[in-house]
């Protein structure tokens, strides 16, 4: 689902800045943006943002604005020893290579050390700031799922108008079939086995058996009676809320298979239409479906 939250919170030293961005995925696929300052936090980010969202690609920057008066960086003595021990190392192995100048060792990573304040503190700043920026992103995303959710409801109404229309049919459809059957299988069997040693009554009995499989193989009625099982379902899930995507994936997949089989089934072109109209209508939900948590 897609989203966009952000929030800050003061420092004493300056501002922290969050930014959460996302976009549709069947998938959590979370992708970071934090300074060096502030990669310690990387696993407190991550945890926090897998606890509260299951889908979606979500993008999620750090940054830190600091006021006029901050105090300057300071050089991280440890960083810039092992600098100085692979710079000597590298030199040894290639003689001849460039030393190092000033400006590439002070944007080496973590070599200034720009400390803003005491780290349990800003571990506190960054958890209350990203869960305001969660909660604005979740609001954004509701907001979303609450008009998709009304887009899947019109289209369970657009199931169940189909399937209103075409069961009443079903006996009428069936019965015309099995009529139209009984008369062709009564005229080739009567002619060719005119010669044979068989009674009326058993040719009768034979070509009602016949006929009889065949209404119950081409009777559409229990398919139509599962598709709206199936929306009344997708109604109840979505009612319910919560993470309801994988569910409802589920449930397309049912709706699918229903639709074929009254497809092939299908022996009049009412039917045919009918199954055509159905997938469709099912494609365009399960679309929609996949934006869902």
């Amino acid at each position: 689902m897609t989203g966009f939250a952000t929030a800050t919170h003061a420092l004493s030293a300056g501002a922290l800045n969050i930014e959460l961005r996302s976009v549709n995925s069947r998938f959590l696929d979370l992708a970071l943006r934090i300074p060096d300052e502030l990669r310690q936090f990387e696993a407190l980010v991550r945890e926090s943002i897998g606890a509260r969202l299951t889908r979606g690609k979500v993008e999620c920057r750090l940054g830190l604005q600091r006021q006029g008066g901050d105090q300057p960086p300071r050089l991280n003595e440890a960083v810039l020893d092992q600098l100085a021990q692979m710079s000597s190392r590298v030199q040894a192995a290639v003689p001849g290579v460039a030393p190092l100048r000033v400006v590439d060792v002070l944007g080496w990573p973590g070599v200034l050390d720009a400390q803003v304040c005491d780290a349990e503190v800003l571990r506190a700043v960054v958890q209350s700031a990203l869960n305001d920026a969660l909660d604005g992103l979740q609001a954004s995303r509701r907001r979303e799922g609450e008009a998709l959710r009304d887009a899947l409801l019109q289209r369970c109404d657009a199931i169940e108008a189909i399937a209103a229309t075409v069961q009443p049919r079903v006996p009428e459809i069936v019965a015309g079939i099995e009529r139209k059957l009984t008369e062709r299988m009564n005229q080739a069997l009567g002619s060719a086995l005119a010669g044979a040693n068989i009674s009326r009554e058993e040719l009768s009995e034979r070509v009602r058996q016949e006929v009889t499989l065949y209404g119950l193989r081409i009777d559409v009625d229990e398919e139509i009676n599962r598709l709206r099982t199936h929306v009344a379902e997708v109604r109840r899930v979505l009612a319910a809320g919560g993470a309801v995507g994988r569910r409802l994936d589920f449930l397309m997949q049912e709706l699918n298979r229903e639709a074929n089989t009254l497809g092939s089934k299908a022996t009049v072109v009412d039917l045919t239409q009918a199954a055509v109209e159905l997938k469709i209508v099912i494609e365009q939900m399960r679309e929609q479906i996949q934006n869902l948590e």
